[in-house]
C-alpha cells in the first residue's frame, strides 16, 4: 500500500532543530503557510536498515518541468493524486537527477560541514533568514491532531509532513510504503532568483528498478543504484519542436558510449504519458555511434517541457532526461543533454 496522503507543502521555514544520531533521528523544520497554519517537516537523516547512512543529492539549479507546475499551486498543503499527470516526484521515472551522482553522509557528527544535518542546515537556515523564501516539501501528511501539541515545536494542533525521501523499492516491513509517483523531497525557492534548489534523499537499501504499478522491487532484477559511466547507451539530444505545422517529425538521438556494439532490438523510447516508440534496430549500434530515432504519435514531446526515457528489451530504464519549456522554445533547434 502506498504512503498515506501524498502531496506537497508550500510554506515558509521559521525554525529548525537537529536531533542526535541515536534512535531514528530527523532534521526537524518548523514551517508556517500564508494562513498562519503551522507544520513540522521531519526529514530522515539515518536509516533503520543497514547501511544506515542516507544517500543524498543536491541540485543547486533544478531545470525540470516540475518547477513550472509548482508555481501554479497555492500555499499550504496540496494533496497530489497518484500518477504521472501532476507535479509528483518519482526518482525512477521522473528523470529529476542522475542517481549515480548520489553520495552518502553520516547523520550528525562533530565538526562543521561533514554530515547530513550540516548540509540541510546550509540551505534551510538560509530560507529561515529570508522571509520571502519558500520550501516545497514533498511527502506524506500527518495530522492535524486537534488535541495534541507538536512534539518538537509545541504548536497546536500537531500537523506536518514526513516520508521526505524515496518511497519505492523498499525491503522488509517498509515494502508497505512502496508506490510510484510518490517520492519525497525538498525544493527551495528564493525571491528574486529564477533558480530552484533541490535536495533528494534515499536509503541505500532501496532498489532502483521497481514495478510501474506497485513500486515494489522487481524480482530477479539487479536493482542496484546505477554507477557513473556504466550505462552504455545514452540520450544525448531531442528535436522537440521541429519546424513546420503539426504533426511534427520529432526525433531523439542516442549515443553508444561503450567500447562494444549494443543490440537495440526491443528497446523503446517513452515520454511521461506516451506508450512509446520502438528503436529501429536493423543492426547493433556500433561503439561511439549515434542513432536518430523517429518518434511515433504514441510518444508526444510537448513544447512545455517533459521527460524522455529509454527502456531496454526487458522494459528496464537504460537512461532518462528531462527538458523545460525554455529549452524547447527554439523551433527547429535540438535540445542537447
Amino acid at each position: 500500500m502506498p504512503v498515506k496522503t501524498y502531496g506537497v507543502l508550500i510554506a515558509r521555514a521559521v525554525a529548525t532543530r537537529r536531533e542526535g544520531a541515536k534512535g531514528t533521528p530527523h532534521y526537524q523544520i518548523h514551517l508556517t503557510d500564508d494562513t498562519g497554519t503551522h507544520y513540522r517537516a521531519a526529514v530522515n537523516v539515518l536509516s533503520q536498515q543497514r547501511p544506515s547512512d542516507l544517500l543524498y543529492l543536491v541540485d543547486n539549479d533544478v531545470r525540470h518541468p516540475l518547477t513550472a507546475a509548482l508555481e501554479g499551486l497555492p500555499g499550504g498543503w496540496n494533496t497530489l493524486p497518484p500518477g504521472p499527470g501532476g507535479p509528483n516526484l518519482d526518482f525512477v521515472r521522473g528523470n529529476l537527477f542522475d542517481p549515480s551522482a548520489m553520495r552518502t553522509l553520516p547523520p550528525d557528527v562533530a565538526g562543521p560541514d561533514n554530515d547530513l544535518a550540516d548540509l540541510l542546515d546550509h540551505y534551510v537556515r538560509r530560507a529561515v533568514d529570508d522571509p520571502g523564501a519558500r520550501l516545497y516539501v514533498f511527502g506524506s501528511r500527518f495530522g492535524p491532531e486537534p488535541a495534541t501539541e507538536d512534539k518538537v515545536f509545541g504548536f497546536l494542533p500537531g500537523n506536518g509532513v514526513h516520508d521526505i525521501h524515496m518511497n519505492q523499492g523498499n525491503s522488509g516491513r517498509f515494502t508497505d510504503d512502496d508506490g510510484v509517483w510518490q517520492d519525497g523531497g525538498l525544493l527551495l525557492h528564493f525571491p528574486g532568483q529564477p533558480r530552484w534548489v533541490g535536495i533528494f534523499l534515499a536509503f541505500q537499501s532501496q532498489a532502483w528498478h521497481t514495478d510501474d504499478t506497485t513500486g515494489h522491487t522487481l524480482d530477479d532484477v539487479d536493482g542496484t543504484r546505477p554507477t557513473a559511466g556504466t550505462r552504455p547507451v545514452r540520450i544525448v539530444a531531442a528535436l522537440v519542436n521541429p519546424k513546420g505545422p503539426a504533426p511534427e517529425a520529432e526525433t531523439v538521438t542516442l549515443f553508444n558510449a561503450s567500447p562494444d556494439a549494443v543490440d537495440l532490438t526491443g528497446w523503446r523510447i517513452v515520454s511521461r504519458l506516451g506508450k512509446g516508440s520502438p528503436v529501429p534496430a536493423a543492426a547493433p549500434l556500433a561503439a561511439g555511434a549515434c542513432l536518430g530515432v523517429p518518434l511515433t504519435a504514441d510518444t508526444p514531446l510537448g513544447n512545455h517541457g517533459g521527460e524522455i526515457t529509454l527502456l531496454d528489451a526487458a522494459g528496464l530504464k537504460a537512461d532518462g532526461v528531462s527538458y523545460t519549456a525554455e529549452q524547447a522554445a527554439g523551433e527547429g533547434w535540438s535540445v542537447v543533454f
